[in-house]
């Protein structure tokens, strides 16, 4: 039967994809987008008659992911939260075991993987706002944690984000935020501490979102009116701030329909070329942000001449 994977053919196999997929959360605990990104590939992977077999593994050395591919629990691995250098990767090339990746680094080249172009799209944002007058533009990124460990969309995001301000001789100013609404609350603080005189921000961080709209509005600045916020998120969380986000869309189910896909083709034709698709969602222009204006009590005062009044 057409679109049938040589195991589903044959009768071999577990018919068991693995998602390995290290939460992100600060305690550990997974966020609303990558919930968004499990739902999406275990529905992606029944629709192809597949279960679903979910580890939070962040090192090749994990229990759940150990057992995972030495008893061959599953019939190949899709790979989330890809770093730069990633021995889970590395481990999964050596071995031969099936697999492809949502995100990419050079190894991911050899199998097939799908990622959304993080750099450019912080460039676009950071375009956007700088058409719109904006000189001082924030970059609000991931945690510490996953920027130090080298996750890629976090490195490749502060790369175009960097690259688009030096291109327009304007100062790049970065800063790292956990991914929870006190974190958010945090970075406006210390934003509006490097540099005053911000008008506007670009982020990473949809977790953070609403703590960043509650500092901006701790600190009296309104969205869109005397403050800018423009970033890269999925639409439901996007649309939930008030006002919605400007943002360049995670399309979540896109990007694990077409790496469910890319995992049947491995399956099917594993000596076939391996497939990259990069996405490149253009902005949606929502209500957060508008022309630069002074910040608020920047003004300077007006100098009135003093009149000798005779009555």
């Amino acid at each position: 039967m057409a679109g049938r994977t040589k195991n589903e053919r044959s009768g071999s196999g577990t018919h068991t994809l693995g998602l390995l997929y290290p939460p992100a959360g600060r305690n550990r605990d997974y966020t609303t987008m990558q919930l968004a990104f499990v739902g999406g590939v275990a529905e992606a992977a029944t629709a192809h008659g597949y279960d679903l077999l979910l580890s939070p593994g962040d090192r090749p050395d994990d229990p759940s992911f150990l057992r995972m591919i030495s008893d061959r629990r599953v019939d190949g691995v899709i790979v989330m939260e890809i770093r730069r250098e990633d021995d889970r990767v590395e481990r999964l090339a050596e071995e031969g075991f099936p697999f492809v990746a949502i995100g990419r680094n050079h190894r991911a080249d050899q199998s097939g993987w799908v990622d959304l172009d993080f750099a450019g799209l912080a460039g676009g944002c950071v375009q956007h706002l700088a058409d719109l007058g904006h000189t001082r533009i924030a970059f609000v990124n991931r945690s510490e944690q996953l920027f130090n460990s080298g996750y890629g969309f976090a490195r490749l995001g502060d790369e175009g984000y960097t690259e688009a301000m030096k291109k327009l001789l304007l100062t790049p100013r970065a800063h790292l935020c956990g991914d929870d609404l006190a974190s958010g609350e945090q970075v406006v603080e210390r934003i509006l501490l490097d540099d005053p005189m911000t008008t506007s921000l670009v982020t990473l961080n949809e977790a953070a979102l609403e703590g960043v709209y509650r500092g901006l509005t701790r600190h009296g600045r309104s969205v869109p009116r005397d403050f800018s916020v423009v970033g890269v998120a999925a639409s439901p969380w996007a649309e939930q701030v008030t006002p919605a986000l400007t943002a360049a869309e995670i399309p979540a189910k896109e990007m694990t329909r077409v790496a469910v896909d890319l995992m049947m083709q491995r399956l099917r034709s594993p000596d076939s070329p391996p497939r990259h698709v990069l996405l490149k969602p253009l902005i949606t222009l929502r209500a957060s942000t508008g022309r630069c204006r002074p910040v608020p009590g920047s003004e300077p005062e007006h100098d009135f001449p003093d009149f000798d009044m005779d009555f």
